[in-house]
This record gives structure tokens, sequence and C-alpha cells, in this order.
């Protein structure tokens, strides 16, 4: 099978995945200052999340690349990912609703977290499909990027229990760690 399907039906998702998110930003109910700055919450867990599927839609385009023929495991694994990311308007609501509490702020950090291991599956299921040899192979490498987002995900879940602000923090630092799209596979894709 082509990449086509997989890239347009990805893109699909991932575009309704954002409009949706978008949706639940409500106007306020009055014409003052005051009353935008107490919506500050959910605009800002907006904004991580709009980072976050736009990180995941950046780099998903760039995988998929690398792709000359998709795999069963592949579809699958593509799947699993759009599933984690289809809970991002949920949990992004119930954070922004609710102040970044405890147990909202705890969901949406175990939804990241579920979010980079689906990704993390996918890059290894094309791997394992194109070979150890393969470009993906090579660009991925060690994946230090990966592997400090995996960690600060790990960080985060149980630091929201005492301090879902800070938590919420981290959160922001790991988006901007990936803010400035990875250069991995355009390079190389241009050699």
């Amino acid at each position: 099978m082509g990449k086509g399907r997989l890239e347009a039906f990805s893109d699909g998702v991932i575009a309704i995945i954002i409009t949706i998110m978008v949706l639940e930003l409500k106007v306020p109910h009055g014409a003052e200052l005051a009353d935008l700055t107490a919506l500050a919450p959910v605009f800002l867990s907006y904004v991580l999340s709009f980072m976050n599927v736009g990180i995941y839609w950046n780099n998903h385009h760039h995988l998929l690349h690398t792709v000359k023929n998709v795999t069963g495991g592949m579809l699958w694994a593509n799947l699993l990912l759009l599933f984690w990311l289809s809970l991002m308007p949920f949990s992004t609501a119930w954070m922004g609703e609710n102040h970044f509490s405890t147990w909202p702020v705890v969901f949406y950090c175990v939804d990241l977290l579920m979010c980079a291991l689906a990704y993390t599956l996918l890059q290894k299921t094309i791997i394992r499909a194109q070979g150890d040899s393969s470009m993906i192979a090579h660009v991925v490498g060690a994946g230090r990027k990966e592997k400090i987002s995996l960690a600060s995900y790990l960080i985060s879940i149980p630091m929201a229990f005492y301090a879902p602000w800070i938590a919420g923090a981290l959160l922001f630092a790991v988006a901007g760690l990936w803010f400035v799209p990875d250069k991995r596979i355009e390079q190389q894709l241009q050699h």
C-alpha cells in the first residue's frame, strides 16, 4: 500500500483534533479585561495542546516521508498514535476548565506520555519494516530529544500531585524543545 492514504487520513484526524480544541474556547460573558483574564487557564491549556498536536503533525509528516511501503503494523501503530492524540481535546478542556488542578493535569500528562510512546512505536515499526540500515534508522539514532521528552512526561505525572502548575511548566518546556522542527529527517532527504 502507498503512504498517500495514511498521510491523508492522519492529516484529516489531526485537523479535526485541532478544530475540536479551538471550539472549546468560549467567549467571555463580559466586555472587561477581567472577564478575559478569568479564561487564562483555558487559553494556556489550548496553546500547550495546539503546540503539541502541531509538533506531532510536523514530525509525523517528516516521518512518513521516509516510508516506501506501508505495512499493516504501521497502520495499527499510526492508529494508536491518532487514538491518544484524539484525547487531546478532552484532556485540554478538563485541565483548562479546572485551572490546572491535580487530576486533570495528571490525565493530561499521561495522555502526552502515551502519545510519545505511540509515536516511538510508530518509528520502531517503520524501522523494523525498512531495516536497520534504512535512512529512518540512521536519522533517529539515539533519540536524545525523544528520551528527554519521555523522562519529562514520567516526571510530570507524580509532580502534578504536588505542584500541578510546575508540571504544566515542564510540559511547556518539552513543547519548547520540539517547537523548533526536528531537522534530522529533512536534512537526510535533501542529501
